[in-house]
């Protein structure tokens, strides 16, 4: 089977557009998310996107600040430890974002009720609260009709709510290897990943490692987005950063820290896009500019033995640019 290697921004020119539903996600707000992705689509100034985030990351923090997204729907908005997301409240507050709010659990569910094709999904959750109530589409009506509308089970008379299904033109996910093929395997928690590459219309990884394909023979249990789901696969190391990848590296702690202060300000997030998103113009000045001792710091946390099992079938850079050129000039 042919390979599906290409370069990132051979897959954001390929893959998306202005206006489109575009999701992403991550395992926790400060886990593994395709960041990079994001700084992409602003670099190739992507605009007015429909956001999907079952969590909010610096991904959506960073385009929201820049003005790229017009709506976002997410089950959770902050950035745990290291506060709320000052660029989404900045575009949230100043009218500029739209942000339609669901539970964390009402996210996945409606991403499961895409994969599925369903009409609707029923759900227990968010019944009689502002969740359902409340729908940034509507804004004058109280309780908002469309958002979680009541429907009755036709086996026990009960009213339920149901959930509109998600079917994302895009899905950028982060996974911790994939081979040439697509066949992706995550490390630590997924969170609605799965879900996502299932709902999603069209799927690209950004993957941490390629690996050869033995990896996946010799795991094919763990492999949770098979290849068929998958349109491209972009090799970049530190996809996530400055967030964590389960692993690979730890997240870079004073970088979301000075991140999310300067997306707090239009001042701030002119100077961080001119420094971090359009200064670099390779994979090498991208790393270059995280910092290669940083990078290797980084590389050697907690988690890093959970890689250990996989390490023999990681290809280097040079087989994986050889086959991305290639392609490219196919």
């Amino acid at each position: 089977m042919a390979h599906k290697l290409i370069t990132l921004e051979a897959a954001v020119r390929r893959y998306t557009h202005d206006g489109m539903q575009y999701a992403s996600g991550a395992a926790l707000p400060v886990g593994s998310d395709a960041i990079v992705f994001g700084r992409e689509l602003l670099r190739q100034q992507r605009r007015q996107l429909h956001a999907i985030f079952h969590c909010n990351t610096q991904q959506l923090n960073l385009l929201a600040a820049a003005g790229a997204v017009s709506v976002a729907e997410c089950g959770f908005t902050g950035l745990e430890g290291f506060g709320f997301a000052s660029g989404l409240r900045r575009a949230v507050e100043s009218g500029a974002m739209l942000l339609e709010d669901y539970s964390n659990l009402s996210l996945p569910l409606r991403l499961l009720g895409g994969a599925f094709n369903w009409p609707f999904v029923p759900v227990t959750s968010n019944i009689g609260s502002d969740l359902q109530h409340l729908s940034v589409q509507t804004p004058g009506q109280y309780p908002a009709q469309r958002k979680i509308p009541e429907v009755v089970d036709p086996f026990s008379g009960r009213i339920v709510g149901a959930l509109s299904p998600l079917r994302p033109d895009l899905a950028a996910i982060h996974v911790t290897m994939a081979d040439v093929e697509g066949n992706a395997i995550m490390l630590g928690t997924e969170w609605s990943r799965f879900e996502l590459s299932r709902a999603a219309k069209k799927v690209v990884l950004l993957a941490d490692h390629i690996v050869d394909g033995a990896c996946i023979r010799q795991y094919p249990n763990l492999v949770r987005i098979p290849g068929l789901l998958v349109e491209a696969v972009v090799y970049w190391p530190f996809t996530s950063w400055p967030q964590a990848s389960c692993g690979v590296h730890d997240s870079d702690d004073a970088h979301m820290k000075a991140m999310n202060e300067a997306l707090a300000t239009a001042e701030g997030t002119a100077r961080y896009l001119d420094e971090f998103v359009y200064s670099w113009q390779s994979r090498d000045e991208y790393l270059d500019l995280i910092g290669r001792d940083l990078i290797e710091t980084l590389r050697q946390g907690p988690t890093s033995f959970l890689l250990d099992p996989y390490r023999q079938w990681i290809l280097p850079d040079a087989a994986i640019d050889a086959l991305t050129d290639a392609g490219a000039s196919a």
